[in-house]
C-alpha cells in the first residue's frame, strides 16, 4: 500500500486495522503532508514496533526524478517517472511519464502539475495531445508534484505558494482522484494551500464544472476558451463538438463564486487563426453576462505544430479591445520556453531528443 494520497480517515483505519488508536494515522497524515517526511523510519512519534508493521504492509512512493531542466528564467521541469503496479482501488497502473513546473518569483512560488499521463482531449495546438490518453494519475502521483519542488526548494521558498492543474491532462477527466488530492492539498492539516492559490483548469468538460460546483471545497475555476465562436472551436478544440459553448457557458453562469472570486478564461493566441479584433470581439459578447470573469491572453508557445506566434500588435490589439468592452484581461507570457516548460509544450520532450536543452542534477 502507497500511503502517499491517503486521506486522514484512511489513515485512521489503517491505524486501528494495525492494532494502534486512530490517532496514530492523524500522525501519519502530519508527517506526509505538513512536514512532508517521506521515511517511514524518520516518523518518530510513531512507537518502533508500529513502524516496523507499518513497514511490512506500506510504503511511500514519491516519483523518479529523470530528469530536471532549467530554463533562463530560473523555472525547473521536472521529467517524473511513474512507478506501475496496483492503486488503492486495485486497479493495475502501467508505468508511465509526466512532467511537473517550478516556477519562482519574488513573492510567490508557482507549480504547474499534471493530473493525466498524456491528455485524451485533443486540442490541435498543444503538444500533449500528440501522446495521447496513457492513464489517470493516482492522488498521491497528483500531490508528489506539489510535495516533491516544494521539498527541494524548501530553503528558498517565500510564504505562498500556487499551483495550478494546467500541465499534462485533463483534470476533470480524471475528478474523483483530482478531487481526492485537492482535499489533501487545501486541508489547513494537509498541505494547507488556501483555496484562493489554487487553479483547476479545463478544456470544457460540462459534468465536471456542475459536479465541481457543488464541492464544499474546491479549487478556482479556469476554462481553456481558445476560440470565439463554435465553428473555430470545433477545429480547434474537438471536446466543443459534445459541450459546445452555448452549454460551457451556462455552467459558467451558474458556477458559485465567492464575493472575490472570479472564473477565468484562458484564451491562447495563435497567430493567424484567432487573434483578430473582430475575434477580441466575439469574446467580449460571449463573456458579457457572466458575471466576475477574467481574461488571460497566452501567445501560443512554439513547438513541433503547424501554427505560429501572434504578432505583438495582434496581442495589443486584442487585450485592448477586451478591455475597453468591460473585460478585465492580461496578457501572460509563458516562462520556462526554452525547456519546453511553456503552456501548451509538454509532451515529454528530454534531452536525448533536443541537446539545446540545459539539464541540471
Amino acid at each position: 500500500m502507497d500511503l502517499l494520497g491517503k486521506s486522514r480517515e484512511e489513515l485512521r483505519r489503517l491505524s486501528v486495522d494495525l492494532g494502534e488508536p486512530a490517532y496514530r494515522g492523524d500522525q501519519i497524515y502530519r508527517a506526509l503532508y505538513a512536514e512532508r517526511n517521506f521515511e517511514l523510519a524518520a516518523i518518530s512519534n510513531l512507537p518502533a514496533a508500529f513502524r516496523q508493521r507499518l513497514t511490512q504492509r506500506a510504503a511511500i512512493t514519491l516519483p523518479q526524478v529523470k530528469q530536471r531542466y532549467l530554463s533562463q528564467d530560473g523555472s525547473v521541469r521536472y521529467l517524473l517517472g511513474l512507478a506501475g503496479g496496483v492503486d488503492g482501488n486495485g486497479k493495475a497502473q502501467k508505468p508511465a511519464s509526466v512532467e511537473a513546473v517550478f516556477m519562482p518569483s519574488e513573492n510567490r512560488q508557482t507549480i504547474c502539475i499534471s493530473t493525466q499521463a498524456g491528455c485524451a482531449v485533443d486540442c490541435r495546438f498543444c503538444m500533449t495531445a500528440q501522446l495521447g490518453l496513457i492513464r489517470n494519475l493516482t492522488p498521491g502521483e497528483i500531490l508528489a508534484q506539489v510535495l516533491l519542488p516544494l521539498t527541494e526548494h524548501s530553503l528558498t521558498l517565500t510564504p505562498q505558494t500556487n499551483v495550478v492543474l494546467m500541465g499534462q491532462g485533463e483534470p476533470l477527466l480524471n475528478y474523483d482522484n483530482v478531487m481526492s488530492a485537492m482535499r489533501i492539498l487545501l486541508d489547513q492539516s494537509g498541505i494547507g494551500l488556501a483555496p484562493k492559490h489554487v487553479t483547476l483548469s479545463t478544456s470544457g468538460i460540462v459534468p465536471g464544472i456542475e459536479k465541481l460546483a457543488k464541492e464544499p471545497l474546491r479549487p478556482k475555476l479556469a476554462i481553456s476558451l481558445n476560440a470565439s465562436n463554435d465553428a473555430q472551436r470545433d477545429v480547434l478544440m474537438p471536446v466543443n463538438r459534445k459541450y459546445p459553448l452555448g452549454k460551457l457557458l451556462a455552467a459558467c453562469r451558474s458556477f458559485p463564486r465567492g464575493s472575490r472570486e472570479y472564473i477565468t478564461f484562458e484564451y491562447v493566441l495563435l497567430g493567424g487563426v484567432n487573434d483578430t479584433r473582430e475575434d477580441a470581439r466575439r469574446v467580449a459578447r460571449l463573456l458579457a453576462d457572466l458575471g466576475r470573469v477574467k481574461v488571460n491572453l497566452i501567445p501560443w508557445n512554439p513547438g513541433s505544430l503547424p501554427y505560429r506566434e501572434p504578432a505583438r500588435e495582434s496581442i495589443e490589439t486584442f487585450h485592448k479591445v477586451l478591455l475597453e468592452k468591460g473585460v478585465p484581461a492580461f496578457t501572460r507570457y509563458s516562462r520556462g520556453r526554452d525547456v519546453m516548460a511553456a503552456c501548451g509544450q509538454l509532451s515529454l520532450v528530454d534531452a536525448n531528443r533536443d541537446p539545446s536543452l540545459t539539464v541540471i542534477a
